[in-house]
């Protein structure tokens, strides 16, 4: 991957930013020269894997680019968060774009960044998975497409969860949302649904794309450092649970995104020019039901009893991922 992993055993401790480390290793959160691009007084819910994974990413984008950065930023959670008018939460220049047109407006950015000659300032777009995988998704193909100088980010909940919950095509099969509910003989979302927008990006052959989790903030600042020096359409997809839509505790967001990594669920890797070029081991292979049972929206999967058939479906596309994007260690 993009950095030397840090075991437990070289710090004795999960100390917030790894301030025990050498200097050079440390996070960016670690020092207070960081930026707090995304800083205190938002609304998220307590336990929002987006609001963790934006402050990472950003601070980490500003670090990179010694704070020559403009953000664009789609409509969604995200947005509505932490801009509540008149106030924002955001300490970068940052722009509020229609829920599907963000990758289109950065492009509009960089173009007039590079006219006037600041070619020093980046550009970072965001959204969440329903300005993304879907109404965004043309202009983003057509960003890709024209290769523009933009790294963009997209924070995937797997729903719309700002607008009550609804499915969105990153939503899994078999979950329970609004306009997925647990009734009928197939409860949930259907099976064979969806996209997964990373192997989207691949085909596109644009010069990075990246998955990343809020369960390895260590990981998501190191792959968002290295897109962000390289020149043309970047993507980076970062999980982020969200224990509104989830149904599940919020203090259990990291141990989630972890154990969807760990049964394959959410594969971890890099590629470059459509190649993957480096993924992440799988170090304790779980099965999917651990990580289903911790949430509501897969209750109805265990409820009166196991719905065996349907889970060995959401296994076999695990395996197929770890297959697919992943090594065992």
């Amino acid at each position: 991957m993009s950095f030397q992993p840090i075991r437990f055993y070289q710090t004795g401790t999960f100390t917030v930013g790894n301030r025990l480390l050498d200097e050079a290793q440390r996070t960016v959160q670690a020092t207070v020269a960081r930026a707090n691009s995304l800083t205190s007084g938002h609304r998220a819910c307590q336990g929002c894997g987006e609001a963790l994974g934006a402050r990472y990413a950003m601070d980490a984008a500003m670090h990179a680019t010694e704070g020559q950065m403009v953000v664009v930023n789609a409509t969604g959670c995200l947005e509505v968060f932490s801009t509540p008018y008149p106030e924002t939460s955001w300490q970068v220049p940052w722009m509020h774009s229609l829920f599907g047109n963000a990758p289109s407006v950065a492009t509009g950015v960089a173009a007039a960044l590079r006219v006037k000659g600041r070619r020093k300032v980046r550009v970072v777009a965001q959204g969440g998975d329903g300005g993304t995988t879907d109404i965004g998704f043309g202009c983003l193909s057509g960003m890709f497409e024209r290769n523009d100088d933009v790294l963009y980010i997209c924070y995937d909940n797997e729903a719309y969860m700002n607008t009550g919950v609804q499915r969105s095509s990153a939503t899994p099969a078999a979950a329970r949302t609004a306009t997925t509910p647990a009734m009928g003989n197939a409860p949930g979302n259907e099976f064979g649904q969806g996209k997964f927008l990373p192997e989207i990006a691949m085909a596109h052959h644009i010069p990075y794309v990246a998955t990343a989790s809020v369960a390895d903030l260590r990981d998501l600042e190191a792959k968002v450092e290295e897109a962000i020096h390289l020149r043309g359409a970047r993507y980076i997809h970062v999980l982020v649970p969200c224990p509104l839509g989830w149904g599940s505790a919020s203090n259990d967001t990291i141990r989630l995104a972890r154990l969807a990594t760990e049964s394959g669920l959410f594969p971890i890797f890099e590629a470059r020019y459509g190649e993957l070029t480096a993924s992440k081991p799988i170090r304790r292979k779980v099965q999917v039901d651990e990580f289903l049972r911790a949430q509501k929206r897969f209750a109805h999967l265990f409820d009166p009893q196991p719905d065996s058939a349907r889970i060995a479906l959401i296994q076999a596309h695990a395996d197929r991922n770890i297959q697919r994007f992943t090594k065992l260690s």
